[in-house]
């Protein structure tokens, strides 16, 4: 059968025999697991992390970051 003649249902589930039949249970698994389209709201969680920083506040961190990192090395 044409996919372009097929419900999304049929495609579906011929795309999944073919990954089944050439990954294996678990390469299918991994695959579909790649996906996942997760939980939460990451912009309203990124703003708690973050706080009000702007670009220049963030800046100054890695700077000073880098200048603990580069001391730490010696």
């Amino acid at each position: 059968m044409k996919p372009d003649a097929m419900t999304l249902e049929q495609i579906r589930l011929t795309g999944l025999k073919a990954l089944s039949r050439d990954l294996g249970p678990v390469g299918l698994v991994r695959f579909l697991q790649q996906f996942e389209t997760g939980h939460g709201d990451y912009t309203a969680e990124r703003h708690r992390w973050l706080g009000e920083a702007t670009v220049e506040d963030l800046a100054q961190q890695i700077k000073r970051q880098r200048k603990t990192a580069a001391g730490a090395d010696r």
